[in-house]
Formats: structure tokens, sequence, C-alpha cells
């Protein structure tokens, strides 16, 4: 799995979710690019206005990737046969990933978004996680649909894997989400999650959304 492919649109009911593996990384990056190119948060925290912007971004999104694999977090890919669809990446309760992440990560991530936007992306899960209405919970970081794939009820089936994550784990309340896309609201509304509270990171506004288990 080398390319993004841009071929005719999945059958949903064709469609497998699966845990990634190692060689899935690169596409699912390709994936969460394209999904948050736009999104506020990161276009504020990347500093979109200045060169360098995409290469800042890809950067970023490539080391949270590696971060979740090597803490072995859930990583959820649709798949239709052998062409990757659609990402998320969840947080369970008892992960090692804390905000401000590895050293590594943070040496990474200080040399890619540079000082302010490593104190940022630190600041907006120490925010989160201070206002997430539940001690035990899973943390959905990242969710991507390929483009050419959207509106077509993949995400729905992506936001069911998600669940069966959740409900695997007998302690876990739900899923927390910090949505920064007004577009996404609803969404994550059409998935049961709730709104919390509204939340300021930075100079971005954004929802704290939680899918309480019961």
């Amino acid at each position: 799995m080398t390319e993004l492919h841009d071929e005719c649109l999945a059958d949903p009911s064709e469609i497998k979710a699966v845990y990634l593996a190692a060689e899935d990384l690169k596409i699912a990056a390709s994936i969460l690019y394209l999904a948050y190119h736009d999104d506020p948060l990161f276009v504020d925290i990347f500093q979109y206005e200045k060169e360098g912007y995409e290469s800042r971004l890809r950067s970023a999104i490539r080391e949270e990737l590696n971060a979740f694999w090597q803490a072995k977090q859930p990583m959820i890919g649709l798949f239709d046969g052998d062409r990757l669809l659609a990402v998320a990446c969840v947080m369970s309760p008892d992960a090692a990933l804390s905000p401000n992440r590895f050293w590594h990560w943070r040496l990474k991530m200080l040399l890619t978004a540079g000082f302010l936007g490593t104190k940022q992306m630190v600041d907006k899960e120490t925010k989160v996680k201070l206002h997430i209405p539940a001690e035990r919970y899973h943390m959905l970081s990242l969710i991507g649909v390929h483009p050419d794939q959207q509106a077509h009820g993949l995400g729905h089936v992506l936001m069911g894997a998600i669940d069966s994550i959740m409900l695997e784990d007998p302690e876990s309340e739900g899923v927390g989400m910090f949505v920064t896309l007004p577009k996404c609201l609803s969404f994550f509304e059409d998935g049961n999650y709730k709104l919390v509270e509204e939340l300021q990171v930075g100079r971005i506004k954004g929802h704290l959304m939680f899918r309480y288990r019961d």
C-alpha cells in the first residue's frame, strides 16, 4: 500500500475495519494530512501563513502516528480490499501517551512546529483532559476519511469501530473528542457524542464532545 487511490466509491457493506500494520502508516498519514489541512487548530498551531506549513503539518502527523505505534495504541483503518480509505487513532484509558508524549516526540515536535506550536498542542491536550466528564475514558485523537470517499457512510462505519474499542473495556466511561471544524459537529452528534463545553485553545475555539458508554 504505497499510494492513495481515487478510484470508484467503496461499498460500505464490503468494508472491513482492522488495526493498522506498520506498512499502513504512510497512507494513514496522507489521509490524515488531507483531513486536517484546513482544520483551524492545525492552521493556527503550524502557522499556515508562513512558508512550509504543509511540511510542518505532514511531519507532525507522522510523529503522532509513530508515537501511537510505539505506545501500542489503537489505530483503526477501513479497508476496501487492500485500499485504506479511512483512519482513526484512539487513546486508551491506560495509555502511556501523556500530553507531553515521549521525550523524542517532544524534541521532534519542537523541531517541526517550533516552541509555540508544540506548547499549543500540549496545552490543548492538557485543557481537554481537565474538562472531560469522566475518570476512565478513551480519547479520539485523529480521524479522517479519504476525500474521494466522504459522505458515503464510511465515517459511520469508522464510528462503530471506535465504539467497539470502547465497549471492549468494561471500565471505560466513554469516548472524548475535541472538534474544531464546525462542519464535523453534526457527524459526532449523529454518533451520540454530546457537547460538554466550548473551549478556547490559543486563538481557536472548539467543542469538547463526549460519547457516554450508555
